[in-house]
């Protein structure tokens, strides 16, 4: 393996002036929401008290309609981040040139406090591809996923936070451990990261890895925001745990304490309650925010206790 701090000693490149060496923390430390149509009337009627609410950028690239009324409603009252699921960041092929337009034309409309992406891929050829796939650690991959992420960030205006993948296979030609991959990434191109916890605990489990190491060893200091989601559980072929990222159920008990040992290196983070799939009623959705605002008010609270008696 060639040593990802020898790498770094590269600048980075093409990095816009106006960015900062790190991911500044706009969003306020506090748990938010995935904004679902569904749920449009009742934040907008409530006002329930939630820190940020983040939608998917794709859902909101037509000219307008009613996603843009209710988005740009909802946007006047809470702070807003766009999280990205069709860029292709890891992708062998050029970026989609229309698709950043649309990216960028959104960003300008609504100004999000945050932009996040995969470390994944979902095109081929002329094909695009409904989910979000790995890619190997290597230094060709590498080289092409910052070019992308150095692209993205040029073409948008904007700082992008890249998000580690849940994932079900390891390559056998990976030659790069995925810490050093994605620190390697934002060396060099000044992106920031977004930290999911519970594809850390998918992944750590299905690869028979110890998540907290993996917490413990992760760049902490370029981390814009956290995401938390619920898991669904089977067994594999030989009768292990199979853990899949399914983003239909509350968090688990494991990845809350996962995420509360994320915290204690983090400090509070502007962390998303991540629930897309069979969605519940927005008191079932607060009720989890509720859950991450404790711990993240816990541990400023433990950090002001450290300062004073320092």
């Amino acid at each position: 393996m060639t040593d990802a701090a020898t790498r770094s000693d590269c600048p980075p490149r093409r990095l816009p002036s106006h960015l900062p060496s790190h991911p500044p923390r706009h969003l306020p430390p506090r748990a938010g929401l995935g904004l679902k149509p569904e749920h449009y009337g009742h934040v907008l009627e409530h006002r329930p008290d939630i820190g940020f609410f983040e939608v998917h950028a794709e859902n909101y690239m037509g000219a307008g309609g009613p996603p843009h009324r209710y988005l740009e409603a909802v946007a006047k009252l809470y702070p807003l981040s766009l999280h990205g699921v069709g860029l292709s960041i890891g992708a062998a092929r050029p970026l989609d040139k229309a698709h950043l337009s649309r990216l960028r034309t959104l960003v300008e409309r609504y100004k999000p406090q945050s932009f996040s992406e995969h470390l994944a891929w979902s095109t081929h050829d002329t094909g695009f591809l409904n989910d979000l796939l790995p890619l190997p650690y290597t230094d060709e991959t590498l080289a092409r996923v910052i070019d992308h992420v150095d692209e993205a960030q040029q073409a948008i205006g904007q700082r992008l936070l890249l998000e580690n993948p849940s994932t079900y296979v390891l390559f056998a030609d990976s030659t790069i451990d995925e810490i050093d991959f994605l620190e390697e990434i934002a060396a060099r191109t000044g992106c920031g990261l977004l930290l999911d916890v519970n594809n850390v605990m998918v992944s750590s489990v299905n690869h028979r890895l110890d998540p907290r190491t993996y917490i413990d060893r992760f760049p902490v200091e370029r981390v814009g925001e956290i995401h938390l989601a619920g898991y669904d559980e089977t067994v594999d072929g030989a009768g292990d745990r199979l853990l899949i990222d399914a983003h239909g159920s509350p968090v688990k008990t494991d990845v809350m304490a996962l995420y509360e040992h994320a915290l204690a290196r983090t400090g509070p983070v502007p962390t998303l309650i991540e629930w897309d799939n069979d969605v519940p009623d927005f008191a079932t959705l607060q009720a989890e925010a509720v859950r991450a605002d404790a711990l993240i008010v816990r541990e400023a609270a433990r950090r002001n206790r450290q300062t004073r008696a320092a």
